[in-house]
């Protein structure tokens, strides 16, 4: 008796351990693993080419896949919530999403955390429908996040993410390229972490030059700060390589850092300071690069609880560095008090010298 009852019990040990080692060897193996450098299409180019000396505006948008609503928390902030609450809401959230960036007729978008078959988001193509419903508009996109599974929380797993960065536009793109960014988490975590990248787009100018157009998205919830280091390092190494060719360079998107000439306590909060965000460092970047930001209005907020005014941590996250020989215009923060993300977009008129 006693020697089948061990045996039962050996058996449902080894079950769940099989279970899982079976489970990491199909991630393992489907795991996405892209080169340095990505050639990527772009649906719809346009022939207008920018002209130096017009004014165009650009538009930053982390819209949080449609799913970070309100009313949304987020377990890897310290909240419980791994999808969107219903379908229903996901498409309200995707709907004011597309009717903000289609009134707002900015040359060119950047966004992150766009879906394209993410069980968080209910497998809605956002790529296809916020590209549809901006007809005037050439799309380009890349995968930072391409997942068969991510399995926690356990009660209500997050499940298949595919998701990336969206960047659209108006002007003539000559070269469209996803690099990857370095600094990986050890294994086996980073099966289910983001591939972190940016978009490139060179968009030709009538001078003869090229706008370097650049939609990031930097990591978070890194311990250390050790992989953001990282990532800066590659990005500063990139910016000089593109100085040298005397070329218009506009970096934008979410750069998970508080952002210089901004300062988070001067929005209301009875939170501390996160431990996730860090400041981004004085020393980065050449000389004569400037920051167009709006530090008046908060670009993002916490997400270990739902959007209460006065409550969450609020930050600047999201902008743009510009090279010395782009004019900032004007930088406008869309407070939508985080009604359909957990970001609130940017806005930036430009004019290249």
């Amino acid at each position: 008796m006693l020697k089948k009852t061990l045996k039962w019990l050996a058996w449902i040990v080894l079950i769940p351990v099989a279970a899982l080692a079976i489970f990491l060897i199909y991630i393992t193996a489907s795991d996405y693993k892209p080169p340095a450098q990505v050639e990527l299409q772009t649906n719809n180019n346009s022939t207008t080419i920018l002209k130096q000396g017009d004014p165009f505006t650009i538009t930053t948008f982390n819209i949080g896949y449609a799913g970070l609503d309100q009313g949304q928390d987020f377990f890897m902030d310290g909240g419980t919530m791994s999808r969107s609450s219903s379908k229903g809401q996901t498409e309200t959230n995707l709907s004011a999403i597309e009717d903000f960036l289609s009134d707002t007729q900015s040359n060119l978008y950047m966004l992150q955390e766009v879906d394209v078959n993410s069980s968080r988001s209910n497998h809605i193509n956002q790529v296809k429908k916020i590209s549809d419903s901006l007809p005037g508009y050439s799309d380009t996109f890349a995968y930072n996040y391409k997942v068969p599974w991510v399995p926690i929380p356990v009660t209500h797993p997050m499940g298949g993410a595919q998701s990336g960065l969206l960047t659209l536009s108006t002007f003539n793109s000559t070269s469209q390229t996803r690099f990857d960014l370095p600094g990986k988490e050890s294994w086996p975590v980073q099966l289910f972490e983001l591939d972190r990248a940016f978009i490139e787009n060179r968009l030709p100018v009538d001078n003869g030059k090229e706008l370097v157009l650049i939609n990031l998205h930097l990591s978070a919830f890194d311990k250390g700060g050790t992989i953001r280091k990282q990532q800066l390092e590659f990005l500063a190494d990139y910016i000089n390589q593109e100085v040298k060719k005397d070329n218009y360079l506009i970096l934008g998107g979410d750069w998970n850092h508080s952002l210089p000439s901004t300062d988070p306590s001067k929005f209301p909060t009875q939170q501390e300071w996160p431990e996730w965000l860090q400041a981004f460092p004085d020393t980065f970047g050449p000389d004569g690069f400037q920051w167009a930001v709006d530090p008046n209005t908060p670009s993002v907020r916490t997400l270990d609880v739902a959007y209460q005014e006065g409550i969450n941590f609020l930050a600047v996250i999201d902008g743009f560095l510009v090279s010395p020989n782009v004019e900032i215009l004007n930088v406008t923060g869309h407070n939508q008090n985080f009604e359909n993300s957990d970001h609130n977009p940017v806005t930036a008129g430009f004019k290249l010298k």
